[in-house]
């Protein structure tokens, strides 16, 4: 009898040890890797909207009709929104209790490239909560949401960023808000998100930005927006704001700004506004990224973001693999990050630099201070033109970094450890 308890005891210890934690130890859920495909039979009644007055004419803008079918199906108690093959020209939709989206093959919902058709409302920019233009595709307060098929969004960009570079021409200090652009996706205050499969492009501005979102699952995206001929600016692929247990799995990121952002509050008092709040629980993996300005950033408009896994990546091309944007009027915090399993190119490894970028103390007389800790970077294999690219400042602190199996072919390969309070280096081979 106590050799079978014994046992039993053995292989409960084993299977707690086999269990895969996030980087301040905390197990984490099942739910990360219990992933199925959307099930849209299982979702309702389909409301194709070629069978409610939409027409298959992309020069005419429907919004007004599409906005109809998806109150019909919330009416009727929900279902899905399907978009047939064709291509859809629309301004800002808003999807209610139920009611879900569906994109068929060879299926566009373009967005309308006159701003005048996505209305004012108060959302969320910038970390800040104020009145903006809504996006393509919106949602508040909805569980268990879904998006999927094999289908497009298309932002339809390329008017908003002429005009973008237009003005920042003549007034080369004009913020990101002030020419005035949607965004695809806007999702707040959402629980049990699922968006699977289809492409994403040429947004005017972020691509897809989240608010106040739990339980969010991206899976098997295309996201992409050019950097040439005509940049796209500021077309982050993800910007996660305020959110906790999020995956984004097998997704291809190729944009002109960040692929994967943290954001969650801005400013000198950013941390006492309860609009603000922290990101935590965050796995990014299996993920591909083309041409975008860094992999994984957290900032600038970020004031606690902890618990995020990047990993079993292959990065082409990015300005950067990891930035932590510190934003000196701004108190901010990045803990417990682990970067893993990553091969291929970028021109900076590791980017750390005050951000300064519309800087405001408004009226707070001193600098808050924001620190980076916990900062794990191993398993990664990469060629890069600067491994460690991370600026000195009195107005953050760095502590508790730890390298660990690291190839690197750098033209500039030299570590300033003095800079990290208990930095950490293991089987680094750096090849300049």
């Amino acid at each position: 009898m106590k050799q079978i308890v014994g046992l039993v005891l053995m292989l409960c210890c084993t299977q707690m040890l086999a269990q895969e934690v996030f980087p301040d130890g905390k197990v984490i859920p099942d739910w990360f890797r219990e992933n199925k495909e959307v099930n849209v039979n299982a979702l309702g009644k389909k409301y194709s909207i070629t069978n409610y007055g939409v027409v298959n004419d992309s020069t005419i803008v429907q919004t007004k009709k599409i906005q109809e079918v998806i109150d019909l199906a919330a009416r009727n108690g929900g279902g899905v929104i399907v978009i047939p093959k064709g291509t859809f020209l629309s301004g800002s939709l808003f999807f209610k209790n139920n009611t879900h989206l569906h994109l068929e093959e060879n299926a566009v919902l373009k967005g309308s490239d006159d701003i005048s058709h996505f209305p004012v409302k108060m959302t969320r920019m910038e970390g800040q909560t104020l009145k903006y233009f809504m996006a393509l595709v919106n949602a508040d307060g909805l569980d268990g949401f879904t998006i999927s098929g094999k289908g497009t969004l298309n932002g339809n960009g390329l008017r908003y960023w002429k005009s973008f570079w237009l003005r920042r021409s003549i007034n080369p200090d004009c913020t990101n808000m002030e020419e005035m652009r949607p965004r695809i996706i806007y999702l707040s205050n959402c629980k049990n998100t699922q968006i699977e499969g289809i492409r994403i492009m040429n947004s005017p501005f972020w691509s897809t930005h989240f608010y106040k979102c739990s339980f969010l699952k991206l899976l098997n995206l295309r996201i992409t927006s050019p950097a040439s001929p005509v940049k796209a600016p500021s077309t982050d692929a993800v910007d996660l704001d305020v959110c906790n247990n999020v995956l984004i799995k097998n997704c291809y990121m190729s944009v002109n700004d960040d692929a994967v952002a943290l954001k969650g509050g801005k400013g000198p008092w950013a941390d006492k506004d309860a609009n603000n709040g922290e990101n935590y629980d965050i796995i990014i993996e299996d993920c591909t990224y083309g041409f975008c300005h860094s992999a994984f950033t957290c900032g600038s408009e970020s004031i606690l973001s902890r618990n995020v896994i990047v990993r079993r990546c292959k990065v082409d091309r990015a300005r950067a693999l990891l930035t932590l944007k510190m934003r000196p009027d701004t108190p901010q915090k990045y803990e417990y990050i682990l970067v893993e399993d990553i091969t291929g190119n970028v021109q900076n490894c590791l980017n750390i630099a005050p951000w300064t970028q519309f800087y405001d103390l408004k009226d707070r007389k001193d600098t808050p201070l924001s620190y980076s800790n916990n900062i794990t970077m191993r398993n990664i294999d990469i060629d890069c033109n600067v491994f460690f690219n991370v600026k000195k400042s009195d107005q953050y602190k760095l502590s508790d970094f730890c390298f660990e199996n690291l190839t690197v072919r750098a033209k500039k390969g030299k570590v300033d450890q003095s800079i990290i309070d208990s930095f950490t280096m293991h089987n680094v081979k750096i090849n300049q």
